[in-house]
């Protein structure tokens, strides 16, 4: 079950690093230093615009993970590389070694011990988070019933915050919170939230967008 669901964790941090998830829910302030985004229609429209220009991103990650069961916090660093479309590989480099590979409707899960290779269509919640990033792709995202989102900004970016509306996805999560750049509109930092109370904070660094990727990186 825990490989389980850090598989499903990974693919939707895939996703939402290509283009956030949108729908037109107003907004509440509710986060220290950001307010109700005031266009809510321009603001979709340039995300488009701009998340339509990405075609590869580069990145370090590190992960800071807070279960509610222990005292301390757990630190992941690694990479992460996207390609449209629907490729995305997730390299945990320390304090251990775990690999994500997702191409298409396949995907590889490696640690230093054994590897599962996956089929997407055998699995229905493998199969709406592959949905969801389909529908990243294609710009259909703003018409998803997966989520609602409440969306606010600063001086320096956007928040998004993303509630669940599908059964299997609540199982997973309470919230994602994604922070975007004003500047070109990649994600900073992801939170998600699960039901148990565990949270999980992803800050990318060091991003590079639209460089040639080689094949052998989503080689499966």
């Amino acid at each position: 079950m825990r490989e389980r669901k850090t598989t499903i964790f990974f693919n939707l941090l895939g996703l939402l690093m290509g283009i956030a998830l949108l729908s037109s829910h107003p907004a509440k302030a509710q986060y220290t230093g950001f307010k109700p985004v005031a266009d809510l229609a321009a603001f979709k429209k340039q995300f488009a615009t701009e998340s339509a220009k990405v075609s590869t991103i580069t990145s370090n990650f590190t992960q800071v993970k807070t279960l509610t069961a222990l005292t301390e916090t757990i630190t992941s660093t690694g990479k992460f590389w996207f390609q449209r479309s629907n490729r995305v590989r997730i390299d945990y480099q320390k304090p251990f070694h775990y690999l994500i590979v997702m191409n298409g409707d396949k995907m590889l899960v490696k640690n230093d011990q054994k590897e599962n290779r996956i089929n997407v269509k055998s699995n229905k919640l493998f199969q709406q988070v592959n949905r969801i990033m389909i529908d990243c792709v294609q710009g259909t995202i703003l018409d998803s019933k997966d989520f609602t989102t409440k969306v606010f900004e600063n001086e320096k970016g956007y928040l998004l915050e993303m509630t669940p509306t599908s059964k299997t996805l609540k199982e997973f999560f309470q919230t994602i919170v994604l922070q975007v750049e004003k500047k070109d509109y990649t994600a900073r930092s992801i939170e998600m939230n699960e039901p148990s109370g565990d949270k999980t904070v992803i800050s990318f660094t060091d991003k590079t967008l639209n460089t040639t990727l080689a094949d052998a990186l989503f080689s499966l």
